[in-house]
């Protein structure tokens, strides 16, 4: 298929509105650096309104065709977009590491991660089958048909850039919505890959949608009367504004969110055993995932050997680059302008 424009010019990304990449209408463009080193690796718009709105529109004009498509033509659509994922899995991790900053290893699982998700939704033929029941009383029959809402939108947290959409957009579309993805403003790029693969899978035009940017997309979605549905993963305080505000105007709302996680560490545990799944629990994926080991209880007297082995254990993680050496002390500055 042909693409009628470039996903960025001079390093300014573009949104993805119905089969084609253009400029937003936005005064603002945030910085989007590679975590390792602070290089500036693209600048994200920060859309408008009227971005949302061309968005939503290229949406339900799409919605109108694509929820009469036969489901096994939309399964068959994801399986080839499986099938893309895994042909371009290196590619995909590396892009992750870039914006993201974790380890080439937990950038390879993601999309994994990502992939078995769109499996799943490709399963779809299944998964849709209605119910039946004849003769539940004299002459009536009782049967249940599944059918798509129409406009459906995901707001998706830097985290896991490709898991996390993953979980959202296939099975929204397979079923036979329409999707506009917000993702994260600093991580964008994998997302625009995504949908360069969607494209590439026959997706039909309008189908997928991103509108980048920040709070005045989130806003324009959760209040647009066309989206009915919002999809949305990310910090506690920012979920209850979202499921608060976003089922105010009559959506039906997916609100994730973190949580503190705890573990207990009893007095007869195995030390060898428990300080690395410790360590690993809460220092993969560079420490950002909503599962994440952020509170650790040692019972009695094991609380001295355990605090000694997580600091040991701690000193030996080496902060840099998940593609190689980090070049500088640059990526110290740029956390520290960030905090």
């Amino acid at each position: 298929m042909h693409r009628t424009s470039s996903a960025s010019v001079a390093g300014r990304l573009r949104n993805w509105i119905g089969y084609a990449w253009r400029d937003a209408e936005a005064s603002e463009y945030l910085d989007v650096f590679d975590p390792a080193t602070a290089e500036v690796i693209a600048q994200v718009p920060l859309s408008t309104q009227q971005d949302v709105e061309m968005a939503v529109a290229a949406a339900a004009e799409a919605f109108r065709e694509w929820s009469k498509t036969p489901v096994p033509r939309r399964a068959r659509i994801f399986f080839r977009y499986q099938q893309l994922l895994v042909d371009h899995w290196d590619e995909l991790a590396r892009l992750i590491v870039r914006e993201n900053g974790k380890s080439y290893k937990d950038a390879y699982g993601e999309v994994q991660r990502a992939i078995e998700n769109v499996e799943f939704a490709a399963s779809a033929p299944t998964l849709l089958m209605g119910e039946q029941l004849a003769n539940i009383a004299t002459s009536l029959d009782s049967g249940m048909y599944r059918y798509p809402l129409g406009v459906v939108a995901g707001i998706t947290p830097f985290n896991f850039p490709m898991m996390v959409p993953c979980w959202m957009f296939p099975l929204a579309i397979v079923c036979g919505n329409t999707f506009v993805l917000k993702p994260s403003e600093r991580t964008p790029l994998l997302a625009q890959r995504l949908a360069e693969l969607l494209e590439e899978a026959g997706l039909p035009s309008g189908v997928f949608n991103i509108v980048h940017g920040a709070r005045e997309v989130v806003q324009g979605l959760i209040e647009h009367p066309t989206v009915r549905a919002i999809s949305f993963f990310g910090s506690q305080p920012v979920v209850a504004y979202v499921y608060r505000e976003a089922a105010a105007h009559g959506k039906r709302v997916q609100a994730l969110a973190g949580a503190k996680n705890h573990t207990i560490v009893m007095p007869d545990a195995d030390l060898d055993e428990a300080i690395p799944q410790i360590i690993s629990a809460a220092f993969d994926s560079a420490g950002e995932r909503c599962m994440a080991c952020s509170v650790v209880v040692a019972v009695g007297s094991i609380a001295d050997r355990l605090v000694e082995g997580l600091k040991s254990a701690a000193d030996q993680i080496r902060i840099g680059n998940g593609l190689g050496a980090c070049p500088s002390n640059q990526i110290y500055l740029h956390i520290h302008a960030e905090c």
